[in-house]
């Protein structure tokens, strides 16, 4: 059994990183983004870890050349271009793909929950508008309602940039049934867990893997992971889900998370500064301490 490897893809949802006036940190990002090199097969910028909600035209435009200009070897590279405003979505994907991005994640429009043919009025409007391939990006949790595996296949038929979808939702079920729904119809679709503890689920299930946030950390991890897939060694596989369980505590440490991914970059040197746009605040001492322990207990586990 053991010579039965599986394919899996783990992208990096990056962290933004701002100097203590506020501005994009172009040396401290790049620091970022050289960390995952040779681990996570790419990066993501502007997601929701990217704190896309607090970035203007400009400071996208910013991270958007930067990692558009970005040696990413045998990295894939990605750039959220979320926006409630439809037109500027499609403006800035467009300036995504002109800027050499391998393609862009895009949430759909939140506030007021949408109906099947709202969801679908917006992506097909802003596949029209851009030849960039396009991600669906599907959070219920901030949105108050789901991309249907209905209108999820519609979109995939009829826009062949429409290319995959993320699905940040706890349970599998909803991304089993666009694997099911989609992929049947469309193999080449990339369907991905949004959740770090979901990824060896969406791999067996027949997807391509996460768009996790905690790989910004232990992107070793995540590689040795994808690893245990590809040798088909499925005692490692599991072991490693047993240690993303634990890991998943450090998403509780502070609300919301990004000051501690932020936080644990600092502790491992990689950047300096671990400043976040407001209302976000920098851990304290007593969650810098929950912080390493959690990392501590994870790196000693079996």
């Amino acid at each position: 059994m053991n010579n039965m490897g599986m394919e899996s893809r783990y992208i990096t949802p990056a962290v933004t990183i701002f100097d203590d006036k506020g501005r994009i940190d172009t040396e401290q990002n790049q620091r970022v983004y050289d960390s995952l090199k040779g681990h996570v097969s790419g990066f993501v910028v502007m997601g929701s870890t990217g704190e896309f909600f607090s970035l203007d035209m400009e400071s996208s435009k910013t991270l958007i050349r930067l990692c558009g200009s970005y040696d990413k070897g045998g990295m894939k590279v990605y750039a959220g271009t979320s926006r409630p405003d439809v037109n500027e979505s499609a403006a800035l994907a467009n300036y995504a793909h002109e800027q050499g991005v391998d393609g862009v994640m895009i949430i759909s429009p939140y506030y007021f929950p949408l109906d099947d043919e709202g969801v679908y009025r917006f992506y097909s409007t802003v596949a029209e508008k851009t030849s960039a391939n396009i991600f669906i990006y599907n959070f219920p949790e901030r949105t108050g309602y789901s991309v249907s595996p209905k209108v999820c296949l519609r979109l995939a038929d009829r826009y062949p940039n429409i290319i995959g979808l993320k699905d940040t939702i706890p349970d599998t079920l909803h991304t089993s049934q666009i694997i099911q729904t989609v992929k049947k119809e469309i193999p080449h679709f990339e369907v991905y867990a949004g959740y770090d503890n979901n990824f060896a689920h969406v791999v067996l299930a027949g997807g391509n893997g996460c768009i996790g946030g905690l790989s910004n950390i232990v992107p070793e991890f995540f590689a040795s992971w994808m690893a245990a897939f590809a040798q088909g060694d499925m005692a490692a596989v599991a072991a490693h889900q047993r240690k993303v369980d634990q890991l998943m505590a450090v998403y509780g440490v502070h609300s919301p998370f990004i000051p501690t991914f932020k936080k644990a970059l600092q502790m491992r040197g990689i950047i300096q500064s671990d400043y976040c746009t407001a209302p976000f605040s920098s851990l304290n001492a007593e969650q810098t301490e929950q912080l390493m322990q959690i990392l501590a207990d994870a790196e000693t586990a079996r």
